[in-house]
């Protein structure tokens, strides 16, 4: 996986405060997407309950959960290395059970116990909630699994941790799995289907993070457009909903506001837009609020109208410019960032160049770019053969890199000699004199740390800028600042 943007790579051990009562030890680690770490805020929740502490000391963990990622073929092997280092540590300690979690659990399933005998327990998305009965299978000596993908659970009834938390930004999930089958993704089938979470339940949530004094709130889901309430049931049986139901439906862009009306002090962001769900009105709603980041993470995978064909894509690159067209149109200021594949099977040099152009075109400022990996189980792992080779995989990736950082650089350089709104987030990784935050359009701010402290909103000048950083110094604190 390539990115251009300034990103942890790797997966993150988590921590949380410390309960008195509980004597167990919990070490969960977690790598891929925003939803699994937010996830694993759900697990350790969970079993805090069960007399579980989190830990950083991988050595005396009771309990170790690895919260995994399957979208990439290196994303897995990423999590059998750690599950091999765990193993070593449990040959020590043989008292330690090894779980895994998420989507790699889901697409593997028992394999993980039958043949690969590394874990003690293996738990799919849906199925958190039976991990203290799943435990107690293990202490009795039996496999334990459960990777039974659920309609309803939304988890909206638990409380998260906020796990290695900064007090000031947080993920809130919004729905859960996903309906749209595209060829190259696994998501559907390690998550399940759409469901929306309850919006009072949503809000309450929010409400909890303002009191703790967050400043920050994420809106999670595979597809947060397609976010829509009703009163229960999938998203595909809305046309069998009562009129009542209908009419007090609550959509991503009525949630969007009523978050941002009710904490106009606190800034809120969302991710990850699908172009074929994302409706006008939501865009709407960004412009209306200064609380709603001007920043949208809008995938496409592919510029080539065929290949999106091929991927099952419900667009055309004609469609996706013109979406493009209209949110530069209502929102002039907004940042974009994509997800490109570069190598689908039957991928040609036309289709590359169609994919650079559109780059071009959308003008990102951030970019996940990927060689394309086949993914067992999915459709075209089934039905197509993976027949561009390697070598051109590589070249046609390194060429979207190159031209992604190009765009970056262009895209930050519009902010110099300007001064934007900052949250303050954390000390920067390069200087400890230094803080870093993001502003509305999601690129990382540094300046010099003054008397400003770790949640403020801050007005800063920005001096000089990379391709994925801006460097300036403060002028002030912001209408924001509470």
């Amino acid at each position: 996986m390539e990115k251009v943007i300034d990103e942890n790579k790797q997966g993150t051990s988590l921590t949380l405060e410390q309960n008195d009562s509980n004597q167990k030890k919990l070490f969960i680690e977690s790598y891929g997407c925003q939803m699994n770490f937010s996830d694993s805020e759900i697990v350790a929740s969970i079993l805090a309950n069960e007399g579980y502490n989190t830990t950083q000391n991988l050595e005396e963990a009771d309990l170790v959960l690895v919260n995994t990622c399957s979208i990439r073929d290196k994303a897995e092997q990423t999590v059998r290395k750690r599950l091999e280092q765990y193993n070593k540590i449990k040959k020590i300690n043989p008292g330690m059970k090894v779980g895994v979690l998420g989507c790699m659990a889901e697409r593997l399933k028992s394999k993980f116990l039958e043949e690969e005998k590394i874990v003690d327990m293996v738990v799919g998305p849906d199925a958190y909630k039976d991990i203290p009965n799943l435990l107690k299978e293990v202490d009795e000596g039996r496999d334990a699994i459960n990777v039974i993908l659920s309609k309803e659970e939304t988890y909206g009834d638990i409380a998260p941790v906020r796990l290695n938390s900064n007090g000031v930004t947080a993920f809130v999930s919004i729905t859960r799995g996903c309906d749209n089958m595209c060829t190259f993704c696994v998501v559907p089938f390690t998550r399940g289907r759409e469901r929306s979470r309850e919006p009072q339940s949503i809000m309450d949530e929010i409400a909890d993070l303002w009191e703790r004094g967050f400043k920050e709130i994420t809106l999670l889901g595979q597809n947060v457009d397609s976010y829509l309430w009703y009163g229960g049931g999938l998203k595909k049986d809305f046309d069998k909903a009562t009129e009542m139901q209908k009419a007090t439906a609550v959509d991503f862009a009525q949630l969007l506001d009523m978050a941002a009306t009710a904490y106009p002090k606190m800034r809120f962001r969302f991710s990850t837009s699908n172009p074929q769900d994302m409706h006008e009105e939501v865009i709407h709603v960004m412009a209306k609020h200064h609380n709603i980041c001007k920043y949208i993470h809008l995938p496409v995978q592919s510029g080539s109208t065929r290949i999106l064909q091929e991927m099952n894509r419900q667009h055309t690159r004609e469609e996706y410019m013109a979406l493009v067209d209209r949110i530069y149109a209502i929102i002039p200021e907004i940042s974009l960032s994509q997800d490109m594949i570069a190598g689908f099977p039957t991928e040609t040099e036309e289709d590359h160049k169609d994919t650079l152009s559109l780059m071009e075109y959308a003008n990102y400022d951030f970019g996940f770019m990927f060689a394309y990996s086949e993914r067992p189980g999915t459709l075209a792992a089934r039905k197509m053969e993976d027949d561009v080779p390697e070598e051109v995989k590589k070249r046609r990736l390194q060429e979207i890199v190159d031209l992604q950082r190009d765009l970056g650089l262009k895209r930050t350089q519009r902010f110099l000699n300007q001064t934007v709104e900052v949250l303050i987030e954390k000390p920067s990784k390069r200087s400890n004199e230094h803080w870093s935050g993001r502003n509305s359009q999601n690129t990382v701010v540094v300046f010099p740390k003054e008397n400003y402290k770790v949640g403020d909103f801050v007005l800063v000048k920005i001096s000089d800028c990379t391709s994925a950083t801006l460097i300036g110094e403060a002028v002030g604190y912001s209408e924001m600042q509470s």
